[in-house]
């Protein structure tokens, strides 16, 4: 018997898979007790090394929050940029004149071709030379203006790709029927085009997140991150402590916005579903006596 991607197992298989599962939750196992091991013997696992963030929120409302308060911002700002600007960039790739869609293209192709910390870089020296943006806002303009340049190209890709993933007679039926092309795209594709995007979107909007860490690191922007070295510092180099704190709070926040993302095209999908009634044809023929359509 066979599936559709694979044959099914047969007895020896399954005996196999087992013992390779065994062996490998073996050697994780064997692997976290090594490391918890090596931790303690150096004692990093020490309640001093953590109480500054189980035991009290001097740690939490002098450096966390405040570091996660500028991440959050960071990422929403180019949140709101990026997202209709990459759609705008993507449905423009499509258009039938050249003089929008090569400019276009373009322009996508070369931001994404560029690493986003050279473009947080290159925004810190524009706002510097040609703005009055002062010093301590200018190292979340570049990182908001490096986010936004990258992203939106990627996102472009990702909505061009989605629109083009749709079967092609929907397009041609809705033309056929009197709809402009603008009509099709907004009513026709996009709707459908944005549940399939979805996980793809919601997966750049985490890279967003992640990447503010980048201004921190090189542009001194005060994020997240960058917290850990001021705050290891003050409560006696405790650097695996801060990181695994910060590294606990990346992943919450990313998994609440994967969660939510994961929820929310369930629901999209859920309420493209058609409920499956067929109409009895006498219910049809009196809509058409009454004149209200079927």
């Amino acid at each position: 018997m066979t599936s559709v991607l694979y044959d099914a197992q047969g007895p020896r298989a399954k005996r196999r898979n087992v013992l390779y599962t065994v062996v490998f939750l073996v050697a994780m196992a064997a692997l976290l007790w090594w490391v918890i091991s090596s931790l303690n013997d150096k004692d990093q696992l020490a309640w001093e090394k953590w109480k500054p963030y189980l035991g009290g929120t001097e740690a939490w409302s002098t450096y966390i929050w405040p570091g996660l308060e500028n991440t959050l911002k960071a990422a929403a700002l180019s949140m709101l940029i990026s997202l209709p600007l990459g759609a705008v960039l993507g449905i423009a790739r499509l258009s039938e004149h050249a003089w929008i869609r090569v400019p276009v293209a373009v322009v996508v192709e070369f931001f994404r071709a560029i690493p986003v910390l050279v473009l947080m870089i290159f925004g810190l020296a524009l706002f510097a030379e040609y703005t009055n943006v002062g010093s301590d806002d200018r190292p979340l303009y570049a990182v908001v203006t490096g986010l936004v340049l990258y992203n939106s190209s990627v996102l472009a890709e990702i909505v061009r790709a989605g629109i083009l993933a749709l079967p092609k007679g929907q397009s041609e039926a809705a033309l056929a029927i009197g709809l402009r092309r603008n009509q099709v795209m907004r009513f026709i594709l996009l709707p459908q085009a944005v549940t399939a995007m979805l996980p793809a979107i919601v997966s750049q909007i985490v890279v967003i997140v992640k990447d503010t860490a980048l201004g921190g690191a090189v542009l001194t922007f005060p994020e997240l991150l960058a917290s850990v070295s001021p705050m290891s510092s003050y409560y006696g180099a405790n650097t695996i402590a801060s990181f695994t704190i910060v590294a606990l709070i990346y992943i919450a926040l990313n998994f609440s916005l994967t969660t939510f993302a994961s929820w929310l095209e369930k629901r999209l999908r859920q309420g493209k579903k058609s409920t499956g009634a067929v109409l009895p044809p006498a219910a049809v023929a009196g809509a058409e006596s009454t004149g209200v359509a079927a």
